[in-house]
């Protein structure tokens, strides 16, 4: 409501008209359900579009061959351009060619979730392409975990491939992180902004402790564990880390940096013992060519020329040819690519399928990319199981672990699989320990990377209290009940009881106890033997397979081998075993989002979120989402909180 005194443009306004009237509001009401129904149509208008599109683009397909796959053309003699832009992880969330080809027509490039067999496939596919004449490396995008190793490994391994078939590579970029570096050292030829950066510092495995900060605020915490170097939650009841789990970190850590400097030492083809010369004596170096970053990488070997991003493009013109525009060179896109690739059907052989235990384990019902349901991987292990198609199966895992009654679920069907006469191999990614080695140890064979972190055999659990903090405000809680145990109904604001504590100390000793049966069941070993390997400790895949953890060294494409040689197979097809979608969530399953991003909304959500107040609200979501990854019916967790 404007102010008495305000004037409108040619009259002045009246004191009725300054006021509220049930007629202004009727009017404005209207014009906002106006505009709503506007809204919503323009909505409704543009699902029945994409379905429409979609619809047609599967028509066309069926008419077009009677096949699944979109027809993407791809230029001869072309770079295929590797510039994935998101996060490394074994299993993606489904994204259709189809989104793909309509977040390239809108421009979006927005960071996801980037499998690393599609990188190996795209490689590999490539590698045999006619009509691709090499690959840059544009990796200035790609995020890695610090436990990916054995990811970026696998991808190195297959872009060394690529180059020994005689096409050339070539890495281009600003800067190059240690992970992007790692796949940049198997091209021909590096290169970099003169004003960039090659960071290498090794690794490192560092925790918050916060054991005082709970004892400030009175929070009472509950520790229920059994293994001298089950570390997992050390942080809430220590204020640094203890010797054993150093001493544990600190081996497989050893492993990874070393497996990191030899493997750039190959491909570069530098001395025994650059690279950590140049990660502990950086400042050194700096030293010798005035802080130059730049000039410091160029000095060690580390690149071979520094070019801006405009002398970057010009040289790649010279390589592959200009693009029809002229302005660039002849370049496909890694997505681009890899959608050209998909719909390939399965062919007339039996099969090996392929079932993925990817992310922390939890009961129930989970999607690809974002955990592995106990439910979801024990429903495709059962699908396998009753396939007739399928005569063996490969466990993949890359998984910290965490329910122990859901991984005691998917392993009920692996045993159920194996009673039914298919073999079943156990490969493992960068990460499979705890719970991802519970579901591994029945297997008939197990196969690690070198650098894959595994073990971590233990049990734990935890929750805090908070009735010493509640009475510092004045807030008690009291009442009765009929045995001893119904106190339990109060815990949280009140204390949790003795005979409580007793319990789930006997339940977490007794999951630790059925965990060392399941392990030395499945792999043949007296339980004092898996004891005195366990004890929560995490080893790498190496020394894994010294002990006994592990049989054999290699990767997923050797798991498959070994897969078809137990169920005496020359002639397979290797398939994925997935979780269906429905028709409705493949099409309109992720395209909130998508339309968001293409309008730009999301980035005004952002802008309007991003003060302190919400920063730690989006925190504090963060932390729910972790906490609510611990819905183990029985509260017993085997989960290597340390090694993620």
């Amino acid at each position: 409501m404007q102010p008495e005194n305000c004037k409108k443009k040619g009259h002045f306004v009246s004191e009725n008209d300054s006021h509220f009237s049930v007629w202004g509001f009727i009017k404005g009401f209207g014009k906002l359900m106006i505009g709503l129904l506007l809204l919503l149509q323009g909505l409704i208008g543009l699902v029945v579009m994409l379905m429409f599109v979609g619809v047609l683009v599967s028509v066309t397909n069926g008419f077009a061959g009677n096949n699944d796959k979109v027809s993407i053309s791809i230029p001869d003699e072309a770079a295929l351009v590797l510039n994935p832009n998101g996060v490394l992880v074994e299993q993606a969330e489904s994204v259709s060619a189809f989104e793909v080809l309509i977040e390239e027509a809108y421009g979006v490039d927005e960071p996801q979730q980037i499998e690393v067999h599609d990188i190996v496939r795209v490689i590999r596919k490539a590698k045999d392409d006619d009509r691709i004449k090499g690959l840059v490396l544009d990796l200035g995008r790609l995020q890695a975990p610090s436990s990916a190793a054995s990811k970026l490994h696998y991808i190195s391994d297959e872009i060394k491939a690529f180059k020994e078939s005689g096409k050339k590579v070539v890495a281009i970029g600003d800067f190059y992180s240690q992970d992007q570096y790692l796949l940049a050292a198997n091209a021909d030829e590096i290169y970099m902004n003169d004003y960039g950066n090659v960071v290498i510092f090794g690794y490192g495995r560092y925790s918050t402790f916060v054991k005082s900060l709970l004892e400030k605020l009175k929070v009472t915490a509950h520790v229920f564990r059994v293994g001298t170097f089950k570390s997992a939650i050390e942080p809430f009841i220590r204020d640094d880390m203890s010797p054993e789990a150093k001493v544990a970190n600190q081996a497989y850590l050893d492993v990874l940096w070393k497996t990191y400097t030899d493997s750039v030492e190959q491909a570069r083809g530098l001395p025994a013992g650059s690279i950590d010369f140049y990660a502990n004596n950086l400042s050194q170096v700096m030293a010798g060519v005035d802080g130059d970053f730049a000039k410091a990488a160029m000095t060690t070997g580390l690149i071979d020329g520094l070019k801006s991003r405009a002398e970057q493009n010009d040289y790649l013109i010279g390589e592959f040819g200009a693009d029809s525009d002229g302005d660039s060179y002849k370049n496909v896109g890694y997505r681009h690519y890899l959608a050209s690739l998909n719909g390939e059907k399965d062919g007339d052989n039996p099969n090996i399928a392929i079932i993925t235990a990817s992310g922390v384990i939890v009961d129930g019902e989970a999607s690809a990319g974002q955990a592995a349901g106990g439910d979801t991987i024990a429903g495709l292990l059962k699908k396998a199981r009753e396939d007739d198609d399928v005569k063996a199966v490969v466990l993949r895992i890359d998984s910290p672990g965490g329910s122990a009654f859901a991984s005691d679920i998917m392993r009920d069907e692996i045993l159920a699989l194996k009673a039914d006469g298919k073999p079943i191999v156990a490969s493992m990614g960068s990460l499979a320990a705890s719970g991802g080695y519970w579901i591994a140890a029945p297997a008939d064979e197990i196969w690690a990377a070198p650098t894959t972190i595994t073990g971590s055999i233990g049990i734990f659990g935890y929750f805090n209290t908070f009735e010493n903090t509640a009475a510092e405000i004045g807030v008690f809680v009291d009442g009765v009940g009929t045995t001893a145990l119904a106190p339990i109904l109060a815990t949280g604001i009140g204390p949790l009881p003795a005979a409580a504590s007793e319990i789930i100390q006997q339940s977490v000793e007794n999951g630790y106890d059925r965990f060392l049966s399941v392990v030395g069941e499945g792999r043949g070993l007296e339980k004092d033997y898996v004891d005195s390997v366990g004890q929560g400790r995490v080893w790498i895949g190496s020394k894994a397979q010294e002990l006994r953890l592990v049989d054999k060294l290699g990767t997923i494409d050797d798991a498959i081998v070994a897969a078809a040689a137990l169920a005496e197979l020359e002639e397979y097809d290797v398939v994925d075993m997935l979780d269906e979608s429905t028709p409705f969530e493949l099409l309109l399953g992720s395209w909130t989002s998508k339309v968001m991003a293409m309008t730009g909304m999301d980035q005004k959500i952002h802008l309007r979120r991003s003060n302190a107040l919400t920063a730690l609200i989006e925190e504090a979501d963060k932390q729910l989402e972790f906490f609510s990854q611990f819905n183990d019916p029985n509260a017993a967790y085997a989960r290597c909180l340390a090694c993620e």
